[in-house]
């Protein structure tokens, strides 16, 4: 199986270091690391170039993450919320993309891309998820995407109040409610056969 070798321009994640050497599938290389300009080429003369901008490049890469650490400070404990269809058991119909948490950190004031959001598994249940959005290869800061059916119910879930919780409070309300007008009805009856004695 052929692979092609790179040198990375910056940190990739499970892969390397900048400056580093690796092999990768020619399709890895083709699609994403070389045109998003993170690897060239592993040739003599990319080899003789990397090693002249070398210092150029660490220097671009500090000051980029610095500004990315800044960032991160600032958008620290942010948390978004996605108002989202779903069954009663809590599943949502379709389910959350890393597109629509960019979207929505976009909007909280933090402009981010797609590409940037990570998501160990799609968002298919209601409730508080954790993802991830990486500012630069060597910083990333964490984002609570409350996904619920309401404003109300993004809220209660923020405080820490289930949904399943409300359900079963309404359940027993009703019970309690029902009960009542039972013992009501009771009473009613027990006082009207009162009066029919006296």
């Amino acid at each position: 199986m052929s692979q092609t070798e790179l040198i990375l321009l910056q940190r990739v994640e499970n892969l390397g270091q900048m400056g580093d050497i690796v092999r990768v599938k020619p399709g890895f290389a083709r699609n994403f690391l070389l045109p998003q300009g993170k690897a060239l080429r592993a040739t003599a003369m990319n080899r003789a170039r990397f090693d002249n901008e070398r210092a150029q490049l660490e220097a671009q890469n500090l000051r980029k993450r610095e500004e990315a650490e800044r960032l991160a400070e600032r958008m620290q404990g942010l948390s978004v919320v996605l108002i989202r269809q779903a069954g009663d058991s809590g599943g949502l119909y379709g389910s959350v993309t890393p597109r629509d948490i960019a979207v929505a950190v976009t909007e909280a004031g933090l402009t981010v891309a797609r590409q940037q959001v990570v998501l160990d598994e799609p968002i298919k249940n209601l409730g508080l998820v954790e993802a991830r959005i990486a500012l630069h290869p060597e910083v990333s800061i964490s984002v609570t995407v409350n996904v619920a059916r309401s404003q109300e119910e993004a809220e209660r879930q923020a405080r820490g109040e289930a949904a399943a919780q409300e359900e079963e409070e309404n359940i027993l309300g009703e019970l309690h409610a029902e009960h009542a007008a039972e013992e009501a009805a009771a009473e009613a009856e027990l006082h009207q056969e009162e009066t029919h004695e006296a």
